[in-house]
């Protein structure tokens, strides 16, 4: 039996990538790392123009809550600090290193050779810590932060691989190229947390994965293999959650407030390398696709290489390209410039040429209420944000929005119904921080 939840819709998957073994690309004559790669404060750069850096060196750290270091990804010369937008579009220092193409590692990386039974949880986090590893599958929290706030709360360990998006097959090829490595992390993962057991939460769209993963467990008391309905939004953790257990996450409160937490399987990989080899996050997983790129496939790219470069290295566009997202199509981002950079965040580059659509008006269906697994009435909330009556959204929880998209896909009167929610939490958002700010004077 398929686990699976409330809601949600069925998409056209294209995982065109799924075959394609990722290769590695080591071609950027130069990368350009953002210092904010995370949920948190930017980081400080520790580097100068000039300065010769090396392959895992820290070039970037802050000791606020919530900040990730940031390593070089290339081995080379700083030839520039200076301000770029993100891809979110605010701006952001970014350290600008041209690459000598000898990927000298740094010297100071070393695994920790003791036993992860004698290692404490304290150590295992500082190491996570300073290894700047983040939520790999695109929420870019920090990894360290999350082991702590599940210490001595959670019961139940659930590594994400649904990777329910359409185009992006990244983890599904990291599972197949490096079960090792994510088996191990998971087991790291099990010691520092104190739970029993792991769930490997997997679609049924990839029984490759499964047949080995199954192959490769060594302990099923201690790690299994849960399969779940192949169905969008399968990857949102309160649907995972739901799914496999039938618990609801109440609004407000995270997975660790029902004894869960789960972590993306290229999140658990970086754990592993971090312990075993000391390694930070310097490169990324990024499948590229659309119908605007030549040579569709999976990458593993250096941090800061540019989309331009990544381009390339899939020989170009083969149409006029009308739309580059970062990340799905139902949840990703859609960018300004090639110019902008890969990110430990960047899961999945689409090039997509010309998507003419008029923007038409809802025909009261219901389409989007039923197709909603947080159970809310999408189109009502679309409205009220239309209008600019954030007060009536808010009382009809568009904060409980997981901003899945699913509303806008079934819209058959073409209504970017999720935008216009996004819309309204913005605006509720900052409103109670205005509210806040006023409070503490």
């Amino acid at each position: 039996m398929a686990y699976t939840f409330l809601g949600g819709i069925h998409l056209d998957e294209r995982k065109n990538t799924a075959a394609m073994a990722a290769e590695l690309y080591t071609d950027p004559k130069q990368v350009a790392i953002p210092m904010q790669q995370h949920i948190g404060a930017p980081c400080k750069p520790l580097v100068s123009v000039g300065d010769t850096v090396t392959v895992g060196q820290c070039i970037g750290e802050n000791n606020n809550a919530l900040c990730c270091s940031v390593h070089a990804s290339v081995s080379g010369t700083v030839i520039s600090l200076e301000e770029r937008r993100g891809i979110t579009g605010a701006p952001i220092t970014h350290v600008v290193i041209e690459n000598d193409f000898n990927y000298t590692p740094c010297p100071d990386m070393q695994g920790i050779q003791t036993p992860l039974e004698s290692l404490s949880p304290e150590e295992i986090i500082e190491r996570v810590r300073a290894a700047g590893i983040v939520g790999m599958g695109g929420a870019t929290f920090p990894a360290y932060a999350k082991i702590q706030s599940a210490l001595g709360k959670v019961k139940h360990l659930i590594i994400n691989c649904a990777e329910c998006e359409p185009y992006i097959t990244a983890n599904h090829r990291l599972m197949l190229e490096e079960p090792e490595a994510v088996l191990k992390g998971i087991k790291i993962l099990i010691h520092t947390l104190g739970v029993r057991r792991a769930v490997i939460a997997v679609e049924d769209n990839k029984p490759d994965v499964i047949e080995l993963l199954e192959k490769k467990i060594d302990d099923k008391a201690l790690i299994s293999v849960k399969v779940l309905k192949t169905k969008y939004p399968q990857g949102d953790e309160r649907q995972i959650i739901y799914a496999l257990y039938g618990k609801e996450i109440p609004t407000g409160k995270l997975p660790a407030d029902v004894g869960c937490v789960l972590f993306n399987p290229e999140t658990v990989a970086c754990i592993y390398r971090a312990l075993s080899t000391g390694m930070p996050v310097v490169n990324k997983r990024v499948t590229v696709d659309g119908d605007a790129i030549k040579k569709p496939r999976n990458l593993i790219v250096p941090i800061g290489t540019s989309f331009a470069d990544v381009a390339e290295a899939c020989g170009g566009t083969r149409k006029k390209l009308a739309r580059l997202i970062s990340g799905g199509p139902m949840m990703g981002q859609a960018q300004w410039s090639l110019d902008y950079c890969v990110t430990k965040g960047t899961g999945a580059l689409l090039f997509l040429s010309d998507m003419k659509e008029e923007i038409g008006q809802c025909i009261r269906c219901g389409k989007c209420v039923r197709a909603c697994q947080m159970h809310l009435m999408p189109a009502l909330l679309a409205a009220y944000s239309e209008k600019e009556k954030y007060e009536e959204c808010e009382k009809l929880g568009a904060l409980s929005c997981v901003e899945c998209g699913c509303c806008t896909y079934v819209c058959p009167g073409k209504v970017p119904i999720v935008q216009y929610i996004r819309n309204a939490k913005g605006a509720i958002n900052e409103h109670r921080r205005r509210v806040g700010e006023k409070g503490g004077k």
